[in-house]
């Protein structure tokens, strides 16, 4: 029997869009890239420290041979007109059903199917393990890099999610993708609003707006005024790109909008029951309602609507300290003046010495502002 193709017959029934098969050597080239990325401190809190982790298959699972990587899209249209008063953007990766999940069951059934003919030892991960998913998928013939640093694909576009499986099964492999087809085309790179994207097949993550809707570290005020107003995630860069236009549809049902936009009045008074009732089951929930409500308070700030003052005010006594110095921001950046004097009398009995300062710092920042422009 042909296992190989026994393999990419199953991922087909199994209504996997794509599937390609490399090798468990080390990812070498990458390893001087992920040594500068660390030195200047670019590395983010969610990724694996350990080098030698994120590149070496074999210290995930010693007795790995072939890797099995499956893709699979996302590119659905949504047209839908929201009714909420104030909405705030989701991603495409978290419109519908949690992607780790609707992978996971996919690789798992998957793993069923090989099993039935031979039993094997095995890892599998979708975007949780330590290894650069991307390079395997490349590797594997999935796709090539865009200067965006995302795995594009000829068929499906950019919006693809990405499983594997480490297996101790040799399996003939696909040939790797080579360089890029993305010419002199750089729109991408114009689009991106904080300038994530430094330079061609370069970006700083840290600037990435999908990685500050998701950090639990502060984020610079000059970054906040560039989110807009995204709650979970970013696909501008993806938009902008046509390598995305006129590609082939998925037709995944777990994929469809569930939640295409966040009704940000309701957001910011929920409870964490709530919360899990209704945004539990996409892949934003996972940081947790006050991270979102955190980046429905900087939309807010953007927005720079007085009418939604009301909204931001009470919760300048929210329990939360995060939550009141990123109120105490975006006051001052819809109406300085009228943000100034509630600031101040929120400074007088703010108990919490560190949000303290960080309140003193928005207000210095803004009257330094003000200063410098006049």
């Amino acid at each position: 029997m042909n296992l190989k193709q026994f393999i990419i017959d199953k991922a087909k029934e199994l209504n996997i869009d794509l599937i390609g098969f490399t090798d468990c050597e080390p990812l070498d080239d990458l390893k001087d890239y992920l040594i500068m990325r660390k030195l200047k401190n670019m590395e983010i809190e969610f990724e694996e420290k350990d080098i030698e982790k994120r590149i070496n298959p074999k210290l995930i699972l010693p007795s790995c041979k072939t890797i099995i990587v499956i893709a699979m899209s996302y590119n659905n249209d949504f047209n839908y007109v929201s009714e909420y008063e104030l909405k705030g953007k989701v991603s495409r990766s978290s419109w519908g059903l949690d992607y780790h999940v609707v992978l996971e069951d996919r690789l798992e059934k998957l793993i069923m199917e090989i099993k039935k003919n031979k039993e094997f030892n095995y890892k599998y991960y979708v975007d949780t393990g330590p290894l650069i998913e991307r390079e395997l998928a490349r590797k594997a013939g999935i796709g090539y890099y865009g200067k965006n640093c995302s795995i594009i694909n000829d068929e499906y576009g950019s919006f693809i999610f990405i499983g594997y499986i480490l297996t101790d099964i040799d399996i003939p492999i696909n040939s790797p993708i080579l360089g890029s087809k993305c010419g002199d085309c750089n729109l991408c790179i114009k689009a991106c609003p904080t300038g994530a994207l430094e330079r061609p097949f370069r970006f700083n993550p840290k600037k990435c707006i999908s990685y500050l809707t998701q950090t639990k570290m502060d984020i610079p005020y000059e970054l906040r005024e560039k989110m807009g107003t995204s709650i979970y995630g970013c696909d501008i860069c993806q938009l902008a790109c046509p390598k995305n236009k006129g590609v082939k549809k998925p037709n995944h049902k777990e994929f469809l909008p569930n939640k295409g936009y966040i009704d940000i009045k309701e957001l910011l008074s929920m409870s964490n029951r709530e919360f899990k009732k209704e945004y539990g089951s996409m892949a934003g929930a996972w940081r947790g309602k006050n991270i979102l409500k955190r980046n429905a308070i900087i939309a807010l700030g953007n927005i720079k609507n007085k009418n939604t003052l009301d909204l931001l005010i009470p919760l300048l006594e929210d329990a939360s300290p995060m939550i009141r110095e990123y109120v105490a921001w975006a006051i001052l950046n819809i109406d300085f003046e009228f943000g100034r004097e509630l600031v101040e009398k929120q400074l007088k009995k703010e108990e919490n010495q560190l949000m303290k300062r960080k309140m003193e710092n928005i207000l210095n920042y803004y009257l330094t502002r003000i200063d410098n422009n006049y």
